[in-house]
């Protein structure tokens, strides 16, 4: 990872190789859950997302630290990508127009994703940890067990948190 970052291309090429069929599932997860509100495809997803991994220096001393942020990343792209869509800077009311090889669908409100990047940064203002947690579990798909051992906290706390954060963005997303 070190040497990828420090432009290395070799390592570049042999770290993509090692995790690109992780970030794809992980990036296949994310867009479950939002793919008819992006029109992102998961490729298009994970090749941004490698390309903002690398150009962090970041301290990934496992494979667990390194997909949580990867997650992260992820989500991170999926924000930037409905804001720019959102943002209607250029075209002059003209419908924008897709070059994805996909069938596009009815266009959705993105204001949900909007609406979720917002009650995230809320909960985080109010409990760091509640946040991590949601973002491992339902942006990264980590289950109860796996957030404990990356959080270095127990099931039974990641499992109250869980619950807690859930009723957290079901009462700010309500509106």
């Amino acid at each position: 990872m070190r040497a990828a970052q420090t432009g290395d291309h070799t390592a570049q090429s042999a770290l993509f190789d090692a995790v690109y069929r992780e970030l794809r599932a992980l990036a296949r997860s994310r867009l479950a859950h939002e793919s008819p509100l992006t029109l992102l495809s998961p490729t298009s997803l994970v090749h941004e997302s490698y390309l903002r991994l690398l150009g962090r220096e970041v301290d990934t001393p496992n494979r667990r630290v390194f997909f949580g942020y990867a997650s992260k990343v992820m989500r991170s792209v999926i924000v930037d990508y409905v804001r720019e869509r959102d943002a209607d800077k250029r075209g002059g009311g003209v419908a924008p127009g897709t070059l994805l090889t996909e069938l596009a669908g009815e266009s959705v409100d993105t204001t949900q994703i909007l609406a979720v990047h917002e009650a995230m940064v809320k909960l985080k203002e109010i409990d760091e940890r509640c946040h991590d947690i949601v973002e491992l579990r339902y942006f990264g798909g980590f289950t109860v067990d796996e957030c404990a051992e990356h959080l270095g906290i127990s099931a039974m706390t990641v499992a109250r948190d869980w619950e807690k954060a859930r009723l957290f963005l079901s009462y700010q997303l309500a509106d």
